[in-house]
C-alpha cells in the first residue's frame, strides 16, 4: 500500500492528526495504521471524559495553548457531529488553609491562560456540591465531558469516507526504513509506503521512534489508574466534577469525583507502576515492559526521589479502605459500599533520564517523521489542536 502520510496509533491524537490533515490537504492519501481491532482501546478509551479547561498548566507552554485551543475546537465538534458533552463546570477544593495558597496559584495560571474561574467561598461551594469538604474552593464553570471514543469513531468514519484514505486495523509497527522517496513501514501485515510518517502510539510512542532511526527524549513508564464507580445510590454525593489541589511536585491531579456523559460517577485515580504497558488487571504483567522500566536509569531516579509518595499509592491500590479514606478528604459521606471496582486506565508518563517527569507535550521532528512523543492529559481536549500542530509541521515538509 501507498500513501503520501502513514499515521501509527488510533488513539485521539492520531485520528485528531488524520482528520486536520484531510481537511486541510485533501490532496493527501493518509492511512492510519491501528493495532487493534478498533480504534481508541488504551488510553483514550480509558479516558473519563473531561473536557479540561486548561487551568493547571504554564502559561504560553504547548499544554496551555493547545488545551484552551483545543477545547474550543472539541465542542464544535461535538456539536457540528451531535455528539453528547455537557459543559458542567467542576470545583477544585482547597480542604485546608495551607492548601489555600497553592489553590490560588492555580487559579491564577488560570486567568492567564484565558480560563474563567473564580475563587468561591465554604457556602457557595455547598450551592454547587453540597456533600463536598473544604475551608473554600475555585468554580471552573467551562469545564465539561463528553464520551472520547465516540468522538474517535466519528473521526475515523471521516477520515475514511475520504477517497484515497485508509485505517486499517490489527496491523503493528514493527519497522520503518527509510527509501530514496520516502519510508516504508515494515508492519504484522506487510509493508506500506509512505513520503511521511506521524507516530501517535502513546504508550508505545518512544519505542516508534527508536525504529525510526531518532532517540526519543524520555522512556514511557506506564502508571495505572485504579477507579471506582459510586453505587446508583451513592450518586447523589457528586453533581459534576469535584477535584482537589494538587501537589505541584507531580503531574497527577489526586483521587477526585468525575460525572461521565453516561450519569455514572467514577471515582479515582491512584497512580501506581504498571507490570506493562497494556497491564490493565492487578495480576496482569508483561515481563520485557517491567524489565524495560525498572532498569531505566531515569526511573530508578525518580523512585528514589518519590518513594514515599509510591509507597502511599500502592497501599490505596491493595487497601479498598485506604483508597475510601482518600475519597472522604473530599466527601466525608463516601463509604466503603458506596464503590464498585470499574476499569483501570495506563498513563504514558515520559521520564527523563535525571528522573524528571516531562510535565509537556514533546513533539519531535526529523527529516519525514514526526514523533509525537509525550502526550499526557490534557491531550485528548486537546487532540484536535495538537492534531493542526502536527500538520503544520508536516506541511513545511509537502
Amino acid at each position: 500500500m501507498k500513501s503520501d502520510v502513514c499515521i501509527a496509533g488510533g488513539g485521539i491524537v492520531g485520528l485528531s492528526t488524520a482528520y486536520r490533515l484531510a481537511k486541510k490537504h485533501p490532496d493527501k492519501n493518509i492511512v492510519v495504521l491501528e493495532k487493534e481491532s478498533r480504534v481508541a482501546v488504551h488510553q483514550t478509551g480509558h479516558n473519563s471524559g473531561v473536557l479540561h479547561s486548561g487551568i493547571y498548566y504554564k502559561p504560553n507552554s504547548l499544554k496551555a495553548i493547545n488545551c484552551r485551543q483545543g477545547k474550543k475546537a472539541m465542542e464544535r465538534f461535538c456539536e457540528k457531529e451531535g455528539i453528547d458533552h455537557d459543559i458542567c463546570g467542576k470545583v477544585i477544593v482547597a480542604i485546608e488553609e495551607d492548601e489555600v495558597g497553592r489553590m490560588e496559584n492555580i487559579q491564577a495560571r488560570g486567568e492567564a491562560n484565558g480560563v474563567k474561574c473564580e475563587l468561591i467561598s465554604k457556602e457557595r461551594l455547598a450551592e454547587l456540591e453540597p456533600h463536598a469538604a473544604g475551608v473554600s474552593a475555585i468554580h471552573v464553570p467551562e469545564a465539561g465531558i463528553v464520551n472520547y471514543r465516540q468522538v474517535c469513531e466519528r473521526l475515523a468514519q471521516i477520515v475514511a469516507e475520504r477517497e484515497g484514505n485508509q485505517i486499517v486495523y490489527e496491523t503493528e509497527v514493527t519497522k520503518i526504513r527509510e527509501v530514496s522517496q520516502g519510508l516504508v513501514v515494515e508492519t504484522t501485515k506487510g509493508e506500506f509506503e509512505t513520503s511521511f510518517m506521524v507516530n501517535c502510539c502513546g504508550l508505545h510512542s518512544d519505542r516508534v521512534t527508536a525504529l525510526g532511526g531518532e532517540r526519543a527524549p524520555a522512556k514511557i513508564i506506564p502508571f495505572k489508574g485504579e477507579y471506582y464507580e459510586l453505587e446508583p445510590a451513592a450518586k447523589r454525593l457528586c453533581r459534576n466534577l469535584i477535584y482537589p489541589v494538587p501537589d505541584p511536585q507531580f503531574p497527577f491531579l489526586g483521587v477526585h469525583f468525575t460525572r461521565m456523559i453516561n450519569g455514572d460517577v467514577e471515582c479515582g485515580p491512584n497512580a501506581v507502576l504498571a507490570f506493562g504497558r497494556e497491564a490493565y488487571g492487578k495480576l496482569d504483567f508483561n515481563l520485557r515492559d517491567l524489565f524495560d522500566s525498572l532498569s531505566y536509569p531515569g526511573f530508578i531516579r525518580m523512585a528514589c526521589k518519590h518513594w514515599k509518595m509510591g509507597l502511599g499509592e500502592m497501599w490505596r491500590s491493595y487497601n479498598k479502605k485506604a483508597f475510601v479514606k482518600a475519597l472522604q478528604r473530599l466527601v466525608p459521606e463516601i463509604c466503603v459500599a458506596d464503590l464498585i471496582p470499574a476499569p483501570a486506565g495506563i498513563r504514558a508518563q515520559a521520564v527523563t533520564p535525571d528522573g524528571g517527569l516531562a510535565d509537556d507535550f514533546l513533539i519531535e521532528n526529523s527529516n519525514r517523521i514526526v514523533n509525537v512523543c509525550n502526550a499526557p492529559s490534557p491531550a485528548a481536549t486537546a487532540s484536535l489542536n495538537i492534531g493542526k500542530t502536527v500538520v503544520e509541521r508536516l506541511a513545511e515538509r509537502f
